[in-house]
């Protein structure tokens, strides 16, 4: 369990807090590239790390992130005209370019040197993969974008759904730090979903109590979960990524074919971003595999809803639930799609989980690991220490995978592990 202090120090993200400074020294994705109009068009409202902003292009096509705060009066600036080379507040006419700085107060005297004085607060904003994400820290250490995997492939070569969760984005990552819960809460589902292979779907279900090799990085962590087999003489590994703060990478089929991950994004305290991306380091998905993500008999994600970015299934409904799947099939949860059942489970815990009343086993040593980690960066961070993680992109080029390893050799000493690592890098 955790003590009070700490679970409040996870959940807060917003700025002068502990754990919002640390999420502030790396690059966020918050939106779809496509959901902004191109050039000199209407601002999106946004809200991320407890902060209300808008995003939007200016006449050149260059993206603009400011505060949702004319530094006026106060008035949304969501409202304000983009007029191309800035955005003009509607209150009193005050005009902003790009970077922040005031360019017209059009309410003072002509000879007045005030607007000199008054910028916007504005974050810089880059496009990678489809995504434009922000960076919300000190501009002097501003660090490169990350440079995950998926990033690097083609369209063609991955599928991104986002929505959104309601509950603290620490509760939501865990779901994945967690390898243990997949032969409970996902059975039934897993051999149908797109996110995984008929083969590791069966030897995840053969022995639900992994045993664990967790090793910290620079990026964040390594989890390898080892599950005993059918062959005594091989055992099923799954090795997972945690990269720092919010990115996961989860292993999908022993060809290594394919991969799948999450961002768990912080919307404020108590929301969270959830992205979900699959997709293939050598080849083209097929229409098929990204159609299986939404639709089809189990759908990865059942009950998005694209106008809203939100599930159907929720606390209200009781995501849907059907207690005559769960008492007449293998669906154990009876809940259809697997991240409405990850949702059910995390948003079940409230808006921010009561870490002090937990009672945390073997299982969930990654769990533990993951959160002292924060923790320990946190608290550093306020001392003055800048975070490792955060200071290059470059940390990030590792990827997820499983294998079926002799089961008599230590991971770290069987040359196959040596091999594989080797080839993800």
């Amino acid at each position: 369990m955790l003590s009070l202090q700490d679970n409040t120090i996870l959940g807060q993200v917003g700025p002068r807090t502990m754990m919002g400074d640390l999420l502030r020294r790396f690059w966020v994705p918050f939106i779809e590239a496509s959901r902004v109009e191109p050039v000199a068009g209407d601002p999106v409202e946004v809200e991320l790390l407890g902060e209300k902003l808008i995003v939007f292009r200016d006449g050149e096509g260059r993206y603009v992130m400011f505060e949702n705060f004319c530094p006026h009066r106060g008035t949304p600036l969501y409202y304000g005209k983009n007029e191309g080379d800035g955005l003009r507040c509607i209150y009193h006419g005050w005009k902003f370019d790009s970077t922040g700085a005031c360019m017209e107060m059009p309410s003072e005297p002509a000879r007045s040197n005030f607007k000199n004085k008054i910028s916007a607060k504005s974050y810089p904003v880059r496009e990678m993969a489809g995504i434009l994400w922000a960076y919300m820290g000190p501009q002097e250490i501003m660090p490169g974008l990350p440079h995950i995997e998926w990033v690097g492939v083609t369209p063609e070569m991955r599928n991104i759904v986002r929505y959104n969760q309601e509950c603290n984005w620490v509760q939501a990552l865990e779901g994945d730090i967690d390898s243990s819960h997949v032969g409970f809460l996902h059975r039934g589902s897993l051999f149908r979903d797109a996110s995984i292979s008929r083969q590791d779907s069966d030897l995840l279900l053969y022995d639900t109590s992994p045993r664990w090799v967790v090793e910290t990085t620079d990026y964040g962590m390594m989890l390898a979960a080892q599950r005993t087999t059918s062959d005594p003489a091989h055992d099923y590994w799954r090795i997972n990524q945690w990269l720092m703060p919010y990115v996961t990478m989860i292993p999908t089929d022993l060809e290594l074919r394919r991969a799948h991950g999450h961002m768990w994004v912080p919307i404020n305290d108590v929301q969270t971003q959830v992205w979900c991306i699959i997709w293939s380091p050598t080849e083209e998905l097929t229409q098929r595999e990204r159609d299986n993500v939404q639709h089809g008999p189990m759908p990865h994600i059942a009950t998005i809803d694209p106008d809203t970015g939100r599930l159907r299934a929720t606390k209200a409904n009781h995501f849907m639930q059907d207690r005559y799947l769960q008492r007449n099939t293998d669906l154990l949860s009876g809940i259809v799609g697997v991240r409405e059942q990850d949702t059910a489970v995390v948003e079940g815990m409230g808006a921010l989980a009561d870490r002090t009343r937990e009672h945390l086993g073997t299982s969930d040593i990654p769990i533990i690991t993951m959160r002292r980690r924060l923790l320990r960066d946190a608290k550093a961070l306020a001392d003055g220490v800048e975070p490792l993680a955060a200071s290059t992109g470059e940390h990030f080029g590792v990827r997820s995978w499983s294998a079926l390893l002799e089961s008599d050799k230590p991971f770290k000493e069987n040359p196959r592990v040596s091999e594989l690592m080797a080839a993800m890098a």
